[in-house]
């Protein structure tokens, strides 16, 4: 069973990363920049994840991968 403390850390991570992917998602529907840029915006994010919660890439392209391919279809015309 999880200590209090992990408890309270675990949830401190997962709201970091709320943040971090709310601003992801504001910046990748607001700014101008090539898609290029963009997709590496993305590759970043997942490596931020990631480092927050290791050998969880599988769970970030499950949640939220679709919802930034989703962004970047509308955004760039991508099919």
């Amino acid at each position: 069973m999880a200590t209090e403390a992990e408890i309270l850390e675990e949830a401190r991570k997962v709201r970091r990363l709320q943040l971090v992917m709310d601003l992801v998602t504001s910046t990748l529907q607001q700014e101008d920049m090539p898609v290029e840029q963009a997709s590496e915006l993305i590759a970043a994010t997942r490596q931020f994840a990631l480092n927050l919660f290791p050998d969880k890439g599988h769970t970030f392209d499950l949640i939220y991968r679709p919802r930034l391919q989703r962004i970047l279809a509308e955004k760039y015309k991508i099919i």
